[in-house]
Parts: structure tokens; sequence; C-alpha cells
């Protein structure tokens, strides 16, 4: 017979009511199209070092996002159920559909092997640019699942690799010279989020849910934030004032682009290290209202000036 714990539940019982069955919201939730995010505004920043905007460039760009969407999903699916038995320990995690129960792993796994043959029906039928760095992101995420997850330092190195990587891939789509200083700012951008949400975990969950915490306090990860903060700042400018496509406006773009900049990095210090911040990067940074208004100057002032750049016939419609 079992035996009844004081509360009056039965063991392992959480007192909560059971879910409602979802299985096309549960399948869907799978894939976390929220995140889908990470690259419909990684991967487009190669525009501005595009040769030329032509219907082939486009093309070349809506590939490159696609390519890295489904790459993206695989991922997530292949975690979840990879750390499922971890994940129902977590407050948050617990509620995913492969830890709650609601996917099956069988059906999880079919998921994902239709991904992964969709994926190679995109790549397969591309433009016939590179695709290396959208295979290298998925083996890197093998790896980071069953290995660099748990070694401190290469976790987040790991993470920030893949955006990258993403920026890499749109400039092979688009036949673009590399911008050594962009791939650099935006690992360093990746680096400063995963380093914020390694500080939240740690004054969560901690260590029990993700081992490689243990290579981590909260002392070490304000270190971190400051330096990386920094490095994505100077690395940002350096991209506008000597490799991005925009004279002769790259040194006003750059002028104009700081105070906006520096807020957005500012204001995600202040919600990682005094509101408690940073578990989920992507949610927090698309809801804030502060990062969302100073992010929308940055594009308005980098959009105008690429617009001049590209068709300086319109430089002589503005009024000196």
């Amino acid at each position: 017979m079992r035996v009844i714990e004081s509360t009056g539940r039965l063991p392992g019982d959480s007192g909560e009511p059971p879910a409602r069955a979802r299985p096309v919201a549960d399948l869907l939730a799978l894939v976390r199209p929220a995140h889908a995010a990470k690259t419909l505004l990684v991967v487009p920043v190669v525009l501005a070092d595009a040769p030329a905007w032509t219907l082939d460039t486009l093309a070349g760009l809506a590939w490159a996002v696609g390519a890295f969407i489904l790459a993206g999903a695989c991922v997530y699916i292949g975690n979840d159920v990879a750390d499922r038995h971890r994940d129902r320990f977590h407050p948050v995690k617990r509620h995913r559909p492969v830890a709650a129960g609601r996917v099956s792993v069988r059906t999880a796994g079919l998921c994902c092997v239709v991904l992964l043959a969709l994926l190679a029906m995109v790549v397969s039928t591309g433009p016939g640019r590179p695709y290396w760095p959208v295979l290298t992101y998925l083996g890197l995420n093998v790896a980071y699942s069953r290995v660099l997850k748990h070694i401190p330092l290469i976790d987040v190195g790991t993470i920030a690799l893949g955006f990258a990587l993403r920026v890499l891939q749109g400039y092979l789509a688009v036949g673009a010279r590399v911008a050594e200083w962009l791939l650099v700012a935006v690992f360093s951008m990746a680096l400063l989020l995963a380093i914020g949400k390694r500080r939240q975990e740690l004054l969560g969950t901690g260590a029990a849910h993700r081992p490689a915490l243990r290579g981590y306090t909260v002392q070490l990860a304000d270190q971190l934030l400051l330096l990386t903060c920094v490095l994505a700042t100077v690395t940002g400018l350096m991209h506008l004032r000597t490799d991005a496509l925009l004279e002769p406006y790259g040194q006003t773009a750059m002028l104009l682009c700081t105070p906006p900049a520096l807020f957005v990095l500012f204001r995600y210090l202040q919600v990682v290290l005094v509101d408690g911040g940073g578990g989920d990067p992507v949610r927090e940074l698309l809801a804030d209202r502060g990062i969302a208004v100073a992010g929308l100057a940055l594009a308005v002032v980098l959009g105008v000036t690429i617009l001049l750049t590209r068709y300086p016939v319109l430089a002589t419609a503005i009024p000196h």
C-alpha cells in the first residue's frame, strides 16, 4: 500500500492539476519558435556588407535564415531529449513537452528526423553557396550536448560560437567579404548573454541542474560580464568605423550609434545585476521597452546610413 505524505499528496505528486493534452501546441513548443528571433536578427546584419541588394542576394539570405532556423530546431529537440531526466527537476524546464511527458521521446525523435530531412533538402536545393557553417553548427551542438556543456567557460564559448557561425553563413550566402570585427562583436554579445544566463542560474537552481556551474561564482560571472561588455562595445564600433561599407558616413554612423548601443548594454547589465534577470535572454531583450527603443534607434541610424551609402542621390535630397 502506498504511503501518503503529511501534505496529503502521494509521493512524487507536485500537487498541480494534470496538463490538458495540446498535441499541436506541444509539437510547436519543441522547436521553440520564439528563439527563431536569434537567427532572424543575427543573419540579416550582413546586408550592410552585401555587394548589392539584388533578388539573388535576398534569396541567399533567406536561404541562410531558413537553414539555421531548421538546424536550431533540431538542436532544441535533441537537447530536450538528452536532458529530459534532469529537466524534470528544474522549476521551469520541467514544463517542456518532453520533460513533462506530453511528447514521447519517440515522437520527438521523429520530429527531429523530419526537420533534418527538410534541412538536407534546403541545403541541396540552395543557391550553391558554401554551407559548412550550418553543418559545423550541428556538429558543435552535438558535442555541446554530450560533453562541452559540462565544461565551465567552454560551455558559454560554444554557445557564442553558434551565433558567429550564423553571421558567417550569412556572409557566404550573399557572397560578401567577411567582416572580422563584426564576427568578434557578435561573438562577444552572445557571450555576454550566455554569461548573464549562467549568473541567473547560479542564483536560482545552481549546479544541481547544470554541473558546469560548479566552475562559476557570481563574482566571476560579474567580472566576465564587464569584460565581454567592453569587448562587444569596442569591436562593434570598430566594425562601423573600419569594416562596414558605410563610407563616407562611417564615422558619423559610429558617433550616432554609440549612445543607443551603450544604453542597450547598460540596460542589460541592469536587468542582470540589479533585477536578477537574464534567465531567458531572448524573451527579456524583446520584451524590454528601453532596449526595444534603443534598438529601433540603432536600426534607424544604420538603415539611413546604408541607404545614403548605397544610393548617394538620396543625400542630395536632404536639405543642408
